[in-house]
C-alpha cells in the first residue's frame, strides 16, 4: 500500500518550490474562464507545454491532458462544461510525435505492466493506436458530433513535434 500523505518527504521539493512561487505570484486577478476561448486536448507527456506551444499564458486556455491525447468520455464531459460555462469556443486536439500510446498496442502495454509489476490492468482501456492520424481524425469527429457541446464551437487537430516544437495542422 502506498503512503498517501502530502507531508511525506517525497513532496518536500514541491513545498519549497511553492514557497518561492508565492513570492512572485501574479495570477490572482484571473477568472476561471478561458480568456482566448481555447481548450487544448493533449497528452500528459511532460515534453509538452501546451500554453507555450500556441503562444498563450496562464488564464488564456483550458488544458485537458491524458495518455495519448485521446477524446474520452471525461474529456467530452469537461468540454461541455468549458463550452457553456468557461468561454471556450474553439477546441484543439493535439497529440504528439514519439508518443508511447501511438507506437504500441493495448495487449503489449498490459503485458509490460503485468510482467514488470505483477499488476493485471486488463480492466482498463489505454486507447493505444497504431494509426495516430486515424485516431486524431476519429477524436476530432467525436468532438464535432457530440450533441451536448455548445453550438458554434470550432474543432481542429494538430500534431505537436516534440523534437522541433512545431504543430502541424491536421487537414484530414
Amino acid at each position: 500500500m502506498s503512503d498517501n500523505s502530502f507531508s511525506h518527504e517525497s513532496f518536500d521539493d514541491l513545498i519549497a518550490a511553492n514557497t518561492e512561487y508565492q513570492k512572485t505570484f501574479k495570477y490572482s486577478g484571473l477568472s476561471g474562464s478561458a480568456a482566448k476561448g481555447l481548450a487544448i486536448v493533449t497528452c500528459m507527456d511532460s515534453r509538452i507545454n501546451p500554453l507555450s506551444v500556441v503562444g498563450m499564458n496562464s488564464g488564456d486556455a483550458k488544458i485537458l491532458r491524458n495518455a495519448g491525447a485521446r477524446v474520452t468520455e471525461d474529456v467530452l464531459r469537461t468540454l461541455v462544461l468549458a463550452t457553456y460555462l468557461l468561454n471556450v469556443n474553439r477546441i484543439l486536439v493535439m497529440p504528439h510525435t514519439d508518443c508511447a500510446m501511438a507506437r504500441g498496442d493495448e495487449a503489449a502495454i498490459h503485458k509490460l505492466i503485468d510482467d514488470k509489476y505483477g499488476v493485471n490492468t486488463s480492466s482498463l482501456e489505454f486507447k493505444t493506436t497504431s494509426d495516430q492520424l486515424g485516431a486524431l481524425a476519429s477524436d476530432i469527429n467525436r468532438v464535432r458530433s457530440y450533441p451536448l457541446l455548445r453550438d458554434g464551437v470550432v474543432v481542429a487537430g494538430a500534431i505537436y513535434d516534440v523534437k522541433t516544437g512545431k504543430i502541424t495542422p491536421y487537414e484530414g
